[in-house]
């Protein structure tokens, strides 16, 4: 079922994402800004983490989960070993929700109107997929950007 699929892409990058927090070499580094970046790691992470537990715990699992989007972009100094918790915490979310659905809810409509077209489940699903793969992708060149000095 692809269900199985998704559950394995969200463990392997949510995984992902818990090494690159680790990789910091100095925890307060997560929290830097560049020129030209306009979102510090550990943003990006709080992101990511308020962004599946809407989508898929709040929306597809009825987890009660409040998103409070704005403070992903400005709450800061989170230390690493929250950031770490919260990270096994949506992975745990992100697998028993998906563990509930059906290849019948994955076809019926997104509860929710996220773009202008209506869409699947399953193709929003999809799309989340890719969206924590792209945030992924920046905090990795941010770590690397930042170790580096």
């Amino acid at each position: 079922m692809y269900t199985k699929t998704l559950m394995a892409i969200f463990k392997r990058d949510l995984n992902a994402l818990k090494i690159e927090i680790k990789a910091y070499k100095n925890e307060k580094s997560l929290w830097i800004l560049k020129d030209g970046i306009s979102n510090s790691a550990g943003n990006l992470c709080l992101h990511l983490i308020g962004n599946l537990n809407h989508f898929i715990g709040a929306e597809l699992g009825n987890t009660g989960y409040v998103r409070q989007r704005e403070l992903e972009f400005s709450l800061k100094d989170i230390p690493r070993s929250e950031l770490i918790k919260q990270i096994d915490d949506v992975t745990k979310v992100v697998v028993s929700t998906l563990n509930l659905l059906t290849e019948a809810d994955l076809q019926k409509e997104y509860s929710r109107r996220v773009f202008e077209e209506k869409m699947t489940t399953e193709f929003f699903l999809a799309h989340l997929t890719t969206h924590l793969a792209y945030h992924l992708g920046q905090i990795n060149y941010h770590r690397r950007l930042i170790n580096k000095g």
